[in-house]
């Protein structure tokens, strides 16, 4: 895909430096092929990460490359993937969870964390209690390892931070993993739960609250489209998500 983008805007560009005005060009004439929004917005990414690698080479003037790297790319509209739940469907969801036994806890703290903090669930199941730390007043999951290897810190909120401290005083955990398997009986192990297991919480769960085809990646949109809804800025929830990129 990536190398159809450059095909695409060479032939274009015939012989010519590429310049701002030509990658408005080539936007404009992506749009008049009728291509899609998410196609148009795939071929800019790809464009802009030349121009930033070729920044970082050297290869380019740096002014030239935010010049270059500033043509918008075209709205998204009338195009809904996924599930978002409102906050009233994620009260529901959590309320739907049966915490007088330990596993209801624990599942409680899942979701919870799910809900709040906006978690992959390859994220949520390897997360070890050493990550949770005290940051400028405020409690964090530090140096979270997510996807591609990117490190950032996660905000705790303090309902999120509440379902954590009752599942791991019941459970009696204050190192190691901190959501692990369970046996009959409710015998808690040292093992991690798998993301899979995270994947089954959470359908569980959204059946006993009535809500279908939900899945542990819609609550991390739900957490940020929340977040939006509440004022939160671009740039903070792409921090809270972990992308490397703004669109």
């Amino acid at each position: 895909a990536y190398l159809r983008a450059f095909d695409d805007l060479f032939e274009l560009a015939a012989g010519r430096s590429i310049s701002r005005m030509i990658l408005m060009e080539y936007r404009f004439s992506m749009i008049a092929a009728g291509l899609s929004a998410a196609t148009i917005n795939q071929r800019l990414c790809a464009i802009r990460k030349l121009v930033n690698e070729a920044r970082e080479n050297n290869l380019i003037d740096p002014a030239e490359a935010v010049r270059l790297t500033s043509v918008p790319g075209v709205s998204q509209s009338g195009v809904r993937l996924g599930t978002w739940l409102t906050k009233e469907e994620a009260q529901r969801l959590l309320a739907a969870v049966d915490r007088t036994e330990l596993i209801g806890k624990r599942n409680y703290a899942i979701l919870s964390v799910l809900c709040h903090c906006a978690l992959r669930r390859e994220e949520e199941a390897s997360l070890d209690a050493s990550l949770i730390r005290r940051r400028e007043g405020r409690w964090v999951f530090a140096d979270l390892i997510g996807k591609r290897g990117r490190v950032r810190t996660v905000p705790i909120p303090q309902a999120a931070k509440d379902a954590l401290d009752e599942w791991t005083r019941a459970a009696g955990i204050t190192s190691g993993p901190i959501f692990r398997r369970m046996r009959k009986g409710g015998v808690v192990t040292g093992f991690a739960l798998s993301a899979w297991a995270v994947w089954e919480v959470v359908v569980t769960a959204a059946k006993a609250a009535g809500i279908s085809h939900l899945a542990p990646h819609d609550l991390r949109r739900t957490c940020a489209r929340l977040c939006r809804t509440a004022g939160g800025e671009l740039e903070q929830i792409q921090a809270l998500l972990g992308h490397e990129d703004l669109s």
